[in-house]
């Protein structure tokens, strides 16, 4: 434990330029990441702190276009969102299918087994409602978890799920329905690699034996140069580790490759992978429990870019500060607060009113937009969309660093209520040119130690 607690010092003291774990306002396990039209959509789940298990109760949306400013899209379903759902909103994923999204989740039911089902939505931030109204996958098993959904060239879609046992089934065109049978995949040394004894030769795990390296849990399917790919949750030192096998057909025989993470210290027992390729490179998605009050069950998203060996290798990866942006944010449009970099002491909340919003500011807080373009003529104005219940507090705009160069302040006072929005203006003081990171920090007025601030919606600068 002292390694990780000097992890987490670590992290925080490099905060000001980490990107990893990508969100920090709600811890955001199992991520599924899915590439619609030019942003990176991220489906993860939600942690709830205090527990010792994993007990979650909804799912959150996040999207980027540059792969390090995350928009919080908040949480479109959760267990209230399907009647036979009743405890664990555990690992899910989304994909879209002819212009609708179908959010494939896994949750308890009242006779107290696992089952998947499927929610679905004309975008992929929602509204979602249940597609069935009953679980999709129902054989009374605790198996019944992590599905991950794919749909292949010919237009044949499947689903493979499972936990120590995985299984698929081929999906019906429509994507909620299936009409074959569910196949159980053969746990072999060929297909998931097992247990490597000295002096003997890899062979299959025997009865009440340690884990080497076999399948688990979390399973991720995708195509890639006429390959399928199957990333899982492994076993390695009594820990889960990324792995993967290949095959020449979606439903095998899988070839096991070797692991890919393994040996970090992402202070969870549990990891959770999904790959992508987006703009022309390649991301591995996984959970880390690294956050300040995090760990097992207290596990949030990261990223990391990594490139294919020469006959599509998957390599060793390691965890980063993080990936580099792929475009620039534009200042001058209209702006979500919860556009997030990096972000210390705030939170995020939604109503029916303005959707999303960046809640329990506290002083001494901050949020990071990364790679701002003011262009070379620069702003001469700056507004935020603020709520203060209480007394307000001051919004600093500075640049490059929490403590960088001031460009404008706001003083926010009692705007009417927590959700009694009012557009505040303010001039901007200093010259600005170019790419900057912006750093939106909070600052309270002789308040309460502790006392949340102001509520912060949106923000643009004016040329």
């Amino acid at each position: 434990m002292k390694v990780f607690g000097t992890l987490i010092m670590s992290l925080v003291g490099f905060a000001l330029h980490a990107q990893n774990p990508i969100v920090q306002t709600n811890f955001t396990p199992d991520p599924a990441p899915m590439v619609y039209n030019d942003r990176v959509y991220m489906y993860a789940g939600d942690d709830i702190p205090g527990y010792d298990f994993y007990y979650m109760t909804k799912w959150r949306v996040y999207s980027s276009a540059d792969m390090v400013n995350w928009t919080d899209h908040g949480a479109p379903i959760s267990l209230e969102s399907f009647s036979w759902a009743r405890d664990r909103a555990w690992a899910a994923q989304c994909v879209e299918r002819d212009g609708k999204f179908y959010w494939y989740i896994c949750a308890q039911t009242i006779d107290n087994n696992m089952a998947i089902g499927v929610a679905v939505a004309d975008s992929p931030t929602g509204p979602f409602k249940d597609a069935l109204g009953k679980p999709l996958i129902t054989t009374g098993s605790w198996s019944n978890i992590d599905p991950t959904a794919f749909v292949d060239d010919d237009g044949q879609a499947y689903l493979y799920w499972g936990n120590a046992k995985l299984f698929y089934v081929k999906l019906n065109k429509d994507m909620i329905s299936y009409s074959e049978e569910i196949v159980e995949v053969p746990q072999t040394v060929e297909s998931f690699g097992g247990l490597r004894r000295p002096g003997k030769s890899h062979e299959v795990l025997q009865k009440d034996e340690q884990y080497e390296d076999v399948f688990v849990e979390g399973p991720w399917i995708y195509k890639r140069d006429k390959k399928y790919y199957l990333l899982y949750a492994g076993m390695t030192q009594g820990t889960e580790c990324l792995s993967y096998a290949i095959s020449d057909t979606p439903t095998g025989p899988w070839r096991y490759q070797s692991k890919i993470m393994t040996d970090e210290p992402t202070n969870s027992f549990t990891n959770h992978g999904g790959i992508i390729d987006f703009k022309g490179k390649s991301y591995l998605f996984y959970h880390t429990g690294l956050l300040p009050g995090g760990g097992s069950y207290g596990r949030s998203s990261a990223v990391e870019e990594f490139t294919y060996g020469e006959n599509g290798e998957i390599p060793k990866i390691s965890i980063s500060k993080g990936v580099k942006p792929l475009s620039t944010i534009n200042p001058y449009e209209r702006n979500e607060a919860e556009t997030i970099a990096w972000s210390e002491k705030c939170s995020t909340d939604e109503d029916s009113e303005v959707g999303v919003y960046v809640s329990k500011i506290r002083s001494g807080g901050f949020i990071k937009v990364q790679s701002v373009d003011f262009g070379q003529v620069g702003p001469t104005g700056f507004a935020a969309s603020v709520a203060a219940g209480l007394d307000g507090g001051v919004l600093e705009v500075r640049l490059d660093s929490v403590a960088g160069l001031k460009i404008s302040s706001i003083d926010i006072p009692r705007t009417g209520g927590w959700n009694s929005w009012k557009t505040i203006e303010s001039k901007i003081v200093e010259n600005v040119r170019g790419l900057h990171d912006v750093y939106f920090v909070f600052q309270g007025q002789n308040l309460t130690a502790g006392r949340e601030l102001f509520n912060f919606d949106f923000w643009s600068f004016e040329k």
